[in-house]
């Protein structure tokens, strides 16, 4: 595969997109990996090949098949600017024919295909979409952001539970299993059964700075919240500004729109002043005992300007530190240059924080996954 080809998977990703389809800045990367394994000689093979990493919906057939003939031909001829040359046809006795190629127009040695692909695809909209900070987002492009936020994979690290359950190369024996088997067939050799603890995803706190001084981020960690809840099932989500309000029900909702709009009408203090320590007070206080269990991972979505009183902060941090399994704190203004914690509550949590991560843009959201997909399973393993 050339730069060519690459060019023009780059352009028929574009062409898709334009018509409706929300393809992410890597798709371009998937459709070359899908023609090195299928290959360019069965045209019926790699339709299906470039169909399964770019459909996800029955109605987008239709699209699909008209953007397939026009980029990579059918009986209707061949796609623009995409010159196949033939092979020359095969010496006799060898009893196989050479596959079209494709005709690059100059020297691709030393560069690997699917980098090639990847590295053209990093200059389209939806790459520098990812990396344009939220509160800078216009209407149209802030919609966009949702559509990415909404198909982020997750597959956050599995952690130990406190219950046992069979396996064939345990860590302990598991003696009523193998008490079980006295009476079968084996006789004296009763061959020993074991067991294991079993794996299980840990729970997700999530509470959120609703404050004014995070309206213009709001939404969009909103979705980000609600993609969460949809990915990893034990999702506890939570809002403050002057007060916490629980919107766990309200963000289990399917529909990401109908979520957020229940969500508004449930929270009264939007856009309202800062107090993180009666926040943390309130969820230490009534809700702590009841969504913390079996380990959770606590995420506080705050910029760190608060209100309060300093001295409540810091002991409600401290408690809610101790009740979960880790702190991430994100901070939609971390990533800017010259940025210092110097805030008065940054200064009071920071203490009591194990990840401190930026949160303004798309590729940070993406960071905050890859952590969670990469904790250690003990509290004492930390970077």
């Amino acid at each position: 595969m050339g730069d060519a080809l690459a060019a023009h998977l780059v352009r028929f990703v574009r062409h898709l997109r334009g018509r409706g389809l929300p393809l992410g800045p890597g798709t371009a990367a998937e459709l070359a990996a899908a023609i090195d394994a299928v290959g360019l000689a069965d045209r019926t093979d790699l339709y299906y090949a470039l169909r399964a990493v770019v459909m996800t919906r029955p109605s987008q057939r239709p699209v699909f098949d008209e953007a397939f003939d026009a980029y990579f031909g059918s009986g209707r001829g061949r796609g623009p600017d995409l010159t196949i040359a033939t092979a020359p046809p095969p010496q006799q006795g060898t009893g196989r024919a050479q596959a079209p190629v494709l005709a690059p127009p100059r020297s691709t040695a030393g560069t690997s295909d699917v980098e090639q692909v990847v590295d053209i695809a990093g200059g389209s909209h939806q790459e520098r979409l990812a990396r344009r900070d939220f509160a800078d987002l216009t209407t149209e492009e802030q919609e966009q952001v949702r559509r990415l936020i909404e198909r982020m994979a997750w597959r956050p690290a599995s952690a130990p539970s406190r219950r046992w359950a069979a396996s064939r190369a345990g860590s302990r024996p598991d003696l009523r299993r193998t008490l079980r088997s006295v009476s079968g067939p084996h006789g004296d050799l009763v061959p020993l059964a074991w067991s294991d603890l079993r794996m299980r995803r840990r729970p997700l706190v999530v509470i959120a700075d609703v404050s004014g001084s995070m309206e213009r981020y709001t939404e969009l960690f909103l979705y980000f919240i609600h993609a969460a809840q949809g990915r990893l099932g034990r999702v506890e989500s939570f809002v403050f500004a002057t007060r916490l309000s629980r919107i766990t029900r309200q963000m289990r909702l399917r529909q990401p729109h109908l979520a957020l709009r229940q969500v508004a009408a449930a929270v009264s203090d939007w856009s309202g002043g800062t107090r993180i320590g009666e926040a943390l007070a309130s969820f230490n206080r009534d809700w702590s005992r009841r969504v913390t269990r079996g380990g959770a991972i606590g995420l506080v979505i705050s910029d760190g300007w608060d209100t309060g009183d300093p001295e409540l902060l810091d002991s409600e941090m401290g408690r809610f530190g101790r009740s979960v399994h880790r702190v991430i704190w994100l901070n939609p203004l971390a990533g800017r240059t010259g940025f210092a914690p110097d805030t008065r509550g940054m200064r009071t949590v920071l203490p009591y924080v194990d990840d401190f991560l930026p949160a303004a843009n798309l590729v940070d959201l993406r960071g905050v996954v890859r952590l969670l997909e990469s904790l250690p399973k003990r509290r004492g393993a930390r970077d």
